[in-house]
């Protein structure tokens, strides 16, 4: 049974508090009785969108990724400020990344990492998108925009050009549901 599965905390420490990510270290009870350490970040979450601008062509973005010193190609995304609806989240990112606004809808939600991270990552579609405005990315961030097919996106995943795992998972949700623009 699940119940059988569950670990106990028994100490919490919060050994780092970053600008994204705090850094923990817990001594647990184990569902065996024994005693061990669990080592985690916790994230407020995060939002990606899949920006359609007509029924077979996205927005993609090109932007550097620090920790794997690497550009990468993705779908406009970012982190859930504070209490924010993830909605609100979705429809802020859309606009500061790409400069589009429109209609905007959940199609899942899922854990990047669970063994590492407690984040959690939803996915949205929009489409009717207009532009609204010049982007306003964060002084730290600098993205091209892009627009390629859908179906190249698909592409691009199975040749290893897409390696996001975002992306990768928004993209063959919508494609598995046959998600497209109303």
């Amino acid at each position: 049974m699940l119940r059988d599965l569950l670990e106990k905390t028994i100490v919490e420490r919060c050994l780092h508090r970053g600008a994204v990510v705090d850094f923990y270290h817990d001594d647990i009870e184990l569902p065996n009785g024994r005693r061990s350490a669990r080592d985690y970040f916790r994230h407020p979450g995060a939002v990606c969108v899949i920006p359609f601008l007509d029924a077979k062509n996205v927005i993609i973005l090109k932007q550097y990724r620090y920790a794997i010193k690497q550009a990468i190609w993705e779908f406009p995304a970012g982190k859930i400020d504070g209490h924010e609806d993830p909605l609100m989240c979705a429809k802020r990112e859309l606009l500061e990344e790409t400069g589009y606004s429109g209609k905007i809808r959940k199609i899942v939600s899922f854990w990047p990492s669970p063994a590492l991270l407690d984040e959690r990552m939803h996915v949205y579609l929009a489409w009717d998108l207009k532009k609204s405005g010049a982007m306003d990315t964060d002084e730290d961030e600098f993205i091209e925009v892009h627009t390629i097919s859908f179906a190249k996106v698909l592409r691009d995943i199975t040749t290893g050009r897409i390696r996001d795992a975002k992306t990768i998972i928004a993209a063959l949700a919508c494609a598995q549901y046959r998600l497209t623009p109303p």
